[in-house]
């Protein structure tokens, strides 16, 4: 029988435990990814800090051996894991983040948990302006100089109004449905919202559109047909809801996982914990507090939106729009809840956060929050042509800054830097950096939060 070399004695219980270690987290009730290696609870001990201890003891003796082989390269390690949370809604100095990874001298500090991040770039109205458009989405690192999209954004939100006031909506609609192929071809994800302009068109209202741009669908018959029955609006019953929620991290699902989950959904258990409101909301108008329907968010506003679009569309014949043709309203056979969608305090036309004053709105900020089971809630429809508005510590952002050159304000955007890693001491830290980017002023930090988390606070 040939010998072992010396080394293969400490390197096989290694395998052995990396193995178990491997199983256990696919045991986990979180699963197998993107969950974040913990596990075995009822022995006091979690088993990720147990395989630490074996490796680090098993592999000391081959401590010299690894310094004579550099190159292997592991996160660095962060510190703190008793729960600590640090809020500011005013600028601050940006921290400039800590590299991933560093040269180390053993196998035993590779930390074997994942680094999580996300970026998320959002936008307002757009109102049938191409090139402001272009220049917006480029200045966010959306698109590059053609475009194209660049990967370097993992969800872009845009949240409605992009027809009306304006001559370019059929290209921006052929353009932005281009560009949600192409995120979709490496992995990213387009979230897109109507506004109250895009429903004002199926309906018939058609106060805000210029002949001009009329004339680029050739009639007003073509016209019509593309907003009631036709190729724009197989478009917004396709890709386009009237609510968003976008989970910051994985855990929680994937965008538009409801809130609360249902029962037998395989994140209860991460909607649950400390991460569950974790995520932004996104309408055009606002969520109101005293709008009915806001749970399960957002497929119970969703569902009305959806049930709303389908009898629009099947008005036979569509009526004539107005002007000149008086207004068609709703159709016949829309219910309360139907209608309540469309009204002043519905998420298509409610203002009250972006106009009620500073206490009102932050008094009544946390419930609906806690509701749609987000942090913060993002809104276009109400203009500040100067800058982002940013309430309440940033719960409540608002992001229309007329960037169409019928208003004539800022070209801006919302980025999110959203961030999960693990610390030395098993604990995990999260970081939430948002920001307000603007074409042709200064940035603005508009919110930077940290949180230390213990390791079984995720369990």
């Amino acid at each position: 029988m040939p010998r072992l070399s010396a080394w293969t004695l400490p390197v096989l219980p290694l395998l052995v435990l990396s193995l178990a270690y491997l199983a256990q987290s696919y045991i986990s009730p979180l699963g197998p990814a993107p969950h974040l290696g913990f596990g075995v609870r009822w022995y006091g001990l979690t088993f990720s800090t147990l395989v630490g201890h074996a490796q680090a003891f098993i592999m000391s003796p081959l401590h010299a051996l690894s310094k004579a082989q550099p190159g292997s390269e592991v996160q660095v390690p962060l510190a703190q894991s008793h729960s600590q949370t640090k809020d500011s809604g005013v600028p601050v100095e940006a921290v400039s983040e800590a590299p991933s990874e560093v040269r180390v001298d053993t196998a035993a500090d590779v930390d074997p948990r994942p680094k999580f991040k996300r970026r998320i770039v959002a936008v307002g109205d757009i109102h049938g302006d191409l090139f402001n458009a272009h220049r917006v989405l480029q200045m966010a690192h959306v698109v590059d100089e053609d475009g194209l999209w660049t990967g370097e954004v993992d969800v872009f939100v845009q949240t409605g109004d992009i027809i009306d006031r304006g001559d370019d909506t059929i290209a921006l609609y052929e353009w932005l449905e281009e560009l949600r192929e192409q995120a979709h071809g490496v992995g990213g994800e387009m979230i897109s919202l109507l506004g109250n302009h895009e429903w004002m068109n199926t309906i018939g209202d058609w106060r805000y559109v210029f002949p001009s741009e009329i004339e680029t669908f050739d009639s007003i018959s073509a016209r019509q047909k593309a907003v009631t029955t036709g190729w724009l609006a197989n478009i917004w019953a396709s890709n386009y809801t009237t609510a968003a929620r976008l989970p910051l991290h994985a855990l929680l699902g994937p965008p538009n996982t409801d809130y609360p989950p249902p029962e037998d959904s395989q994140y209860v258990r991460a909607n649950a914990g400390p991460l569950s409101h974790a995520a932004f909301s996104f309408v055009h108008g606002g969520l109101a507090p005293s709008y009915p329907n806001l749970q399960p968010f957002p497929s119970a506003i969703n569902n009305i939106s959806a049930s709303l679009f389908h009898k629009l569309r099947s008005r036979d014949p569509q009526p004539p729009p107005h002007p000149p043709h008086a207004y068609p309203g709703l159709p016949v056979g829309t219910t309360r809840e139907e209608a309540r969608l469309y009204g002043s305090d519905g998420p298509l036309w409610y203002r009250g956060w972006a106009e009620e004053s500073e206490a009102k709105v932050c008094a009544q900020v946390n419930q609906v929050l806690e509701k749609t089971g987000t942090r913060r809630m993002v809104m276009g429809h109400t203009p500040n042509l100067r800058s982002i508005v940013a309430r309440c510590g940033g719960k409540v952002l608002i992001i229309d800054t007329g960037i169409s050159h019928a208003y004539g304000g800022v070209l801006s955007a919302l980025s999110v830097e959203y961030s999960l890693e693990p610390v030395s001491s098993g604990g995990w830290k999260e970081q939430e950096v948002v920001k307000a980017l603007y074409a042709d002023q200064d940035d603005e930090l508009l919110v930077h939060t940290t949180r230390d988390l213990a390791e079984n606070e995720l369990l």
